[in-house]
């Protein structure tokens, strides 16, 4: 089985269309996105109204549970108290852009989804198995690694939250960050989304970076009345 998955989005609308036109020249079995469809950007309609006409299933990350929910705070994690702000701006643009129709979507997401192939359990989920908002680095303790495997129960396991990309292997499990179409994290501005490719002797996996128009994104930041900080960032691959 072939499989791509795109990572957390955040309303970039030029990004996902990229990945998508890369995706499909690959050929997948499936496509499946991380969510985190609004944020940060102003395409929270386009990108979730993207994902529903080209039939992309996906799951349910933080941002989607709480912009449809409408509740007060992203679940998001703040490093400061002006990160902090600046974040609830983008959370209350979202909240009062998505149409009813998109948020309906975003609350509909499932919390994660299951496959099989060549015998391999496929576990995909935003964050972690038990919790949408949870942070997963690649640093992450092996004890950490053991409890998310036993909670995941699976061969392998596909997040993505922190836009950082990433594979590791322990105990004979294959752990898989897609990393972030939209936002990434890793001082990478290109866009980019995880091939995995599942058969009976092994599970490879290609991380695929790709340029689009950064600057067309950052300047309709800035257009929509966003922060403009989050254009310096995008423009580096700081988030």
């Amino acid at each position: 089985m072939r499989l791509i998955v795109f990572g957390d989005v955040h309303a970039n609308i030029a990004a996902l269309e990229r990945c998508y036109e890369e995706a499909m020249r690959h050929e997948p079995d499936r496509i499946i996105h991380l969510a985190d469809l609004g944020g940060y950007a102003p395409f929270v309609n386009e990108v979730t109204e993207f994902m529903i006409e080209h039939r992309i299933e996906g799951v349910q990350g933080n941002y989607d549970f709480n912009v449809a929910h409408e509740t007060e705070d992203c679940g998001c994690k703040y490093e400061d108290p002006v990160q902090a702000e600046l974040s609830h701006v983008s959370f209350e643009w979202t909240k009062a852009h998505a149409s009813s129709k998109n948020k309906k979507y975003m609350k509909d997401l499932p919390f994660s989804i299951r496959l099989e192939a060549a015998g391999k359990r496929i576990h995909i989920f935003h964050a972690t198995p038990m919790a949408n908002n949870l942070y997963w680095y690649e640093e992450r303790s092996e004890k950490f690694y053991r409890r998310m495997t036993k909670k995941a129960d699976a061969d392998v396991l596909i997040f993505g939250h922190t836009h950082k990309p990433f594979r590791r292997e322990l105990d004979g499990k294959v752990f898989i960050n897609a990393g972030s179409v939209g936002k990434p994290k890793d001082d990478n501005p290109q866009t980019g989304f995880v091939l995995i490719d599942v058969d009976n002797t092994e599970i490879k996996s290609r991380f695929m970076r790709l340029d689009y128009d950064v600057e067309k994104v950052a300047s309709a930041i800035i257009k929509a009345g966003l922060p403009p900080l989050f254009a310096v960032k995008l423009r580096v691959g700081a988030g």
